[in-house]
């Protein structure tokens, strides 16, 4: 029969040597390189007594920031949800409600906004989605847990403090590009943020 592929080895059937039957040649080199360990300098860190001192650029567990008024910035537009790869983000979207000026900062906001840490890869797609600054990806580490369920991260765990004295400083995330940005009233976007700089 004629192979498919020129690629095809011929095994060879060698018998091993009496040595090689007892494994003890084998089994000295594994333990020489395990004795080669232990005198070599630990990797490892005991967690969490010690940290790593992690890159400006590390992308860890999302925030939902609220401007500086304290109302959130999400709007529930769903372009987080579309731009990520494991469709980790769900959202459902409500109508803000007469008194609620000061919660939500536009006229629709996420009533459920839920991300799925299980499926999430950290990419930070969302955070570059978002037209409203809404979403960005911190420096902190997504806590382990026992069940899955609690791995699906609601609003309470994502939106931040209304404090701002407690609030997380993402601006080692945003862009030469998006700070200058900001600085232009006549662009819709910035009508919010520089009438609260006034």
């Amino acid at each position: 029969m004629q192979t498919l592929t020129t690629r095809s080895k011929v095994a060879v059937n060698k018998k091993m040597t009496f040595m090689e039957r007892l494994y003890i040649p084998a089994i000295m080199g594994g333990m020489r390189i395990t004795l080669n360990h232990f005198f070599k300098k630990k990797v490892t860190i005991q967690y969490p007594e010690q940290k790593r001192e992690f890159a400006p650029v590390f992308r860890g567990q999302h925030v939902l920031k609220r401007d500086e008024n304290g109302a959130e910035r999400c709007t529930a537009c769903g372009l987080c949800a579309v731009a990520c790869p494991a469709e980790a983000i769900t959202m459902t979207a409500a109508e803000r409600k007469p008194g609620e000026e000061s919660l939500y900062r536009e006229e629709k906001y996420a009533s459920v906004y839920e991300i799925n840490m299980l499926r999430c890869i950290f990419c930070g797609l969302c955070e570059e989605a978002c037209p409203k600054e809404a979403i960005f990806l911190t420096d902190r580490i997504v806590d382990t847990e026992y069940v899955r369920q609690n791995l699906v991260y609601g609003k309470d765990k994502l939106v931040e403090p209304i404090d701002k004295d407690k609030r997380l400083d993402v601006s080692k995330r945003e862009t030469k590009e998006t700070r200058e940005f900001k600085t232009h009233p006549e662009y819709a976007h910035n009508k919010l943020y520089t009438k609260s700089l006034k």
